[in-house]
């Protein structure tokens, strides 16, 4: 048997809060080359970030003598703030009742309950200053209860400083000081203001990005300063229709917004192909990485996100086909680039390719032997070039020279690159007048080429 490694002894499941790993991210990015990482805070005890800040908003209560044992703590919550002040409540010896909206999935609300919390629900489509708004009723709650506090997360800067202390050192340390872009999303805002505020005070070049649901005001608010209006959106814990204490802007460069849609595709990608079970949140932030690292694809670059909270809070819900069905969020018949190059002729080559040394007639002949039209160019794993037969043809007719010299100085630009994850929508889009083809990287390995001809066919016949 081999040794345990990294064995740790503990005194309460406290001391296990934090220190989550960075994860790799492959599939999800469609082969772009910049690296994208998700910090794990789904592994944290309580399966998010929100241990975090619920463990030291306790410890602050108490150095400042505002709670006295077997005091009352009070909060309105999403849930996972609320699920992480009650594991440190149950440790601790204090009495929890939170107050939720009702977009909120059962699986929190029943995991408050487990552990001895009193949860009441409010109603989701009240405005902030409604008698009804769940943080007004926590407030109100507090009033009438003795010996009680309310955690506050939404002004407590206890929250966004744990995230300083904490989350930012972290992942700074665990990318050796190369993270170039931060994108999180914002509820409260404790851990994109934290964690933005101290990779900037390292390195002012890092670039941080709000991921933020449509619907949310937070986007308009940081390109205007001025509130707009919100409307209803179906990802939790994320987005607001109004500006909370904890979120700092000045730490913040971009806010780029994502649909109800979006979100709940990509966590459910998240979960299928990175092996991650993941909430709804994590897809809105991991949407705008991905979206990011393809639109940098460069290898020097190093995007990194968050995985908020644990995806068997959702069951219920969006990782239920049933349940995005009856919202009109599942798309059954959307097709990917693993479909169509899986019906694909399969007596042909996956991939037929010239290097940058091969001569215009060695790509002639490979174009006549393979019954092919255009060729990539790879060159030590990357695409560094194309060439397609009408060009060819049209070049060696001017100057019948080149018909024996190597096509490096005369090959066309690279074709887009996708991966096998892609959608038909997106691999269309991919195809312009200048664009014949797409080539398919699945990891570091090109394994296939999409052509219009290959489009054409599927829509024309379903192979």
């Amino acid at each position: 048997m081999e040794p345990a490694r990294d064995l740790h002894v503990f005194e309460s499941v406290l001391d296990c809060i934090g220190h989550t790993p960075l994860i790799r991210l492959r599939r999800v990015v469609d082969s772009a080359r910049t690296p994208l990482y998700a910090k794990a805070e789904i592994l944290n005890p309580g399966g998010s970030v929100k241990d975090r800040i619920g463990v030291s908003m306790l410890d602050d209560f108490e150095r400042k003598k505002v709670l006295e044992p077997g005091g009352t703590i009070v909060e309105g919550t999403s849930g996972n703030t609320g699920i992480g002040l009650a594991i440190a409540a149950a440790v601790k010896g204090y009495r929890c009742i939170f107050t939720m909206p009702d977009k909120m999935s059962m699986e929190k609300v029943k995991l408050l309950k487990a552990f001895g919390a009193e949860v009441i629900i409010t109603p989701t489509a009240v405005p902030p200053d409604s008698p009804e708004n769940y943080v007004n009723v926590a407030k109100r709650i507090v009033e009438e209860t003795p010996n009680s506090v309310l955690a506050n997360q939404f002004y407590n800067e206890v929250n966004p400083d744990t995230h300083y202390r904490t989350t930012g050192p972290e992942i700074w340390q665990q990318t050796r000081g190369r993270i170039t872009h931060f994108v999180a999303g914002a509820g409260t805002g404790g851990t994109i203001s934290g964690v933005g505020r101290y990779l900037k005070e390292r390195s002012k070049s890092v670039r941080v990005v709000m991921s933020d649901p449509q619907g949310s005001i937070f986007k308009e608010y940081h390109e205007t300063h001025k509130k707009g209006e919100g409307h209803t959106y179906k990802v939790e814990g994320i987005g607001n229709d109004k500006i909370p204490g904890t979120l700092h802007f000045d730490f913040i460069d971009e806010v780029r917004t994502v649909t109800d849609k979006e979100s709940f595709a990509m966590a459910r990608r998240i979960t299928r192909e990175e092996g991650l079970f993941v909430g709804g949140s994590s897809g809105t932030a991991v949407h705008v990485a991905a979206a990011i690292a393809r639109e940098l694809d460069d290898p020097g670059a190093l995007v990194v996100t968050v995985l908020p909270d644990w995806g068997e809070r959702y069951l219920s819900k969006f990782h239920s086909d049933e349940w995005m069905r009856e919202n009109r969020l599942l798309d059954t018949d959307k097709v990917f680039v693993g479909t169509l190059l899986s019906g694909k002729d399969r007596t042909k080559k996956p991939l037929v390719a010239a290097g940058p040394n091969t001569t215009a007639r060695q790509a002639l002949a490979l174009m006549h032997e393979d019954n092919v039209s255009q060729l990539p160019v790879l060159h030590d794993g990357e695409s560094i070039g194309s060439v397609s037969e009408g060009y060819l043809m049209r070049r060696v007719v001017e100057n019948t020279a080149l018909l024996d010299k190597a096509i490096e100085p005369i090959m066309e630009t690279p074709f887009p690159v996708t991966g096998p994850g892609a959608s038909l929508d997106h691999v269309t889009r991919l195809m312009t007048r200048d664009n014949p083809a797409v080539l398919i990287r699945d990891g570091n390995r090109f394994v296939g080429i999409l052509t219009r001809f290959d489009v054409i066919s599927y829509l024309t016949t379903g192979k």
